[in-house]
């Protein structure tokens, strides 16, 4: 109980509440009951908002601390990584957690579970009080999927467990749920969550605050990913209808509540407050002269390095270039209407193209200018730029065109980690898994609508028609990588599709280095290419050279990566750990 003491006596201090001096007043801190602290409402909300602090999305996930970003585990990117090389050891995907730190899975869940226990004992009036603990169960939920479906079954750790003692150390001693149990503790905490909080909420100030919606997109998230291959390789259907209904009931709560794809495929970072496509998203601000002030990190570390503070980070691999489709819906050279050549590789692309891939000569409004122009080609073998990207490409989604050079490090733009976007495309799989196929396909027409792509003489904005199950499934995993392309969700549909062999193994990701011919250009093209058309310069004045990006190995992931092994460390510290069948040991991550 000590961290919420800890807190507390921070919020007090700062704060001087009137409500900490009516619980705290004349009372020794040290031996102060959780209860007393839970029976104020402000009290028991600043130590919810602690709970939010620690486990809401803050961009591109990793898989633990000092791990790659998941683009760099896919096609979208590159990063060099043991997954990728087939040299990955049973220690080195720590999620799990090793030791009692409020930074790693259980450390929260344990924060998460004093704060569902002392909620329950404070006397609060039911209402309020099931409506602070739904919340922090959604967050719980949240936890737990994040080890299921990198670990399979994990142990369930439902209250607070004793941390001093040898008879404490015996109890925290528990073995592995299975699978399935872990799936329904997580079903069970999102349904509670679902009954408890609102559809939206009345103030402004609670924008960000998990919803009804939110918490039906998050099982139906949680839902599709135990009907997919990974969990389900068997294809039982009754696991997608689950999965259907699950997802259903997101659509139907979350248009209920006012919530559909935002008019704008770009523009729907930058809306807050009533944007109608967040559903689940975390909230930065720019607020200064104080300690509210919350930067989004993402903006800073994907925008080009030499714009101010920027990393240059997530940069497109020419594979994610290629990938989108040309305008009409067609992928790159199944087009009859747009031809495609890697040498004119922007034209007639589908619109999401250049609203997500920054490339050489593109118009990006950037560093408050709405005509600057990004240039990264080379001259004599000398990169234009400050410093070269490694791909020849950066990334554009969700980069805030507004800040000066300097003041991008302080950018307030929110992540959004569930859009409604993804409960369509959730509903079109899951749809397709029980062979309702014209469902999803309305779902795909809708986002490639609202993405601008030409609806065609069929309606169908560029989809095959009469597709198959089999041919429907791909068509989805296709829209997923280009409309969440650099939302880190690439990795786990491969993932859970089980595809990442099929996808990466034996190739090299490659970059292109864009060169300024030696002969045929102007003189002056340095200070007159802002006035030269991309279709005239890329014709005339500069070659593409292609190159590995993976030069050490050729990708070789290995299929017992699709259930991480639970870290040795861990389960020398407790013996009832058993270790997954992939990696020797006796744990079906499938039950």
């Amino acid at each position: 109980m000590k961290l919420s003491y800890k807190i507390l006596a921070i919020f007090c201090a700062s704060l001087a509440l009137t409500s900490c001096k009516d619980v705290l007043d004349k009372t020794d801190l040290t031996s102060t009951s959780g209860v007393l602290i839970y029976n104020d409402s402000t009290l028991t909300q600043m130590n919810l908002d602690y709970v939010y602090d620690q486990n809401l999305p803050t961009g591109i996930p990793t898989l633990g601390p000092g791990s790659p970003s998941v683009t760099s585990l896919t096609d979208e990117s590159f990063g060099e990584s043991k997954l990728l090389e087939g040299t990955l050891l049973v220690n080195e995907v720590g999620d799990f957690g090793t030791s009692l730190d409020v930074k790693n899975n259980y450390g929260k869940i344990r924060v998460i579970n004093m704060f569902l226990s002392d909620t329950k004992a404070g006397n609060l009036p039911p209402y309020t009080k099931n409506k602070l603990r739904a919340q922090a169960q959604f967050f719980r939920a949240w936890r737990y999927f994040d080890l299921v479906r990198l670990y399979g079954g994990v142990p369930l750790v439902m209250t607070p467990l004793a941390a001093v003692g040898v008879e404490a150390r015996d109890q925290a001693f528990l073995p592995r749920n299975s699978t399935t149990e872990t799936f329904a503790a997580i079903v069970k905490d999102l349904d509670s969550t679902i009954a408890s909080v609102p559809g939206r909420w009345s103030s402004s100030a609670d924008w960000g605050r998990i919803t009804k919606g939110a918490a039906a997109a998050l099982k139906g998230r949680v839902l599709l990913t135990a009907a997919s291959p990974q969990f389900n390789p068997n294809d039982e259907v009754s696991r997608w209808q689950t999965s259907y209904d699950a997802n259903k009931q997101a659509f139907d709560v979350l248009t209920a509540s006012g919530y559909g794809l935002h008019s704008s495929f770009d523009q729907l970072w930058f809306q807050e407050v009533n944007n109608p496509e967040a559903v689940f998203v975390t909230g930065y601000n720019t607020a200064t002269g104080d300690q509210t002030r919350k930067n989004n990190g993402y903006d800073n570390a994907t925008r080009p390095s030499y714009t101010g503070t920027g990393g240059g980070s997530n940069q497109p691999s020419w594979e994610m270039v290629k990938a989108f489709p040309m305008l009409d819906g067609k992928k790159p050279g199944e087009s009859t209407k747009y031809a495609y050549t890697d040498q004119l590789f922007f034209k007639n692309r589908d619109p999401r193209f250049d609203k997500t891939i920054a490339y050489n000569g593109v118009t990006w409004p950037l560093n408050g200018s709405n005509s600057y122009k990004l240039w990264t080609y080379f001259v004599g073998g000398k990169t234009v730029e400050p410093k070269a990207t490694n791909t020849g490409f950066y990334t554009r989604k969700a980069v805030n065109p507004t800040p000066a050079i300097g003041d991008v490090q302080f950018s307030g733009t929110d992540w959004i980690e569930i859009r409604f976007a993804e409960v369509l495309l959730n509903l079109a799989e899951s749809a397709v898994g029980i062979n309702k196929l014209d469902e999803a396909y309305t779902q795909l027409k809708a986002i490639r609508k609202r993405a601008g792509l030409e609806a065609g003489t069929d309606g169908l904005y560029g989809l095959k028609a009469n597709m198959t199950r089999a041919e429907l499934f791909s068509a989805i995993l296709y829209e997923r990588q280009i409309e969440f392309a650099f939302e880190g969700k690439r990795f786990y549909d491969l993932r859970r599709w089980k595809l990442i062999e099929k996808t990466l193994n034996g190739t090299r990701r490659t970059a292109v280095t864009i060169n300024l011919k030696t002969t045929g250009v102007p003189a002056d093209f340095a200070n007159t290419r802002d006035n030269v058309s991309l279709e005239q310069a890329y014709t005339n004045y500069f070659t593409l050279e292609f190159k590995p990006l993976d030069t050490k190995y050729s990708i070789n992931w290995k299929p017992e990566y699709y259930f991480f092994a639970i870290p040795q460390t861990a389960i020398d510290n407790n013996p009832k750990l058993i270790q997954n069948s992939t990696w020797g040991g006796a744990f079906d991550p499938l039950k």
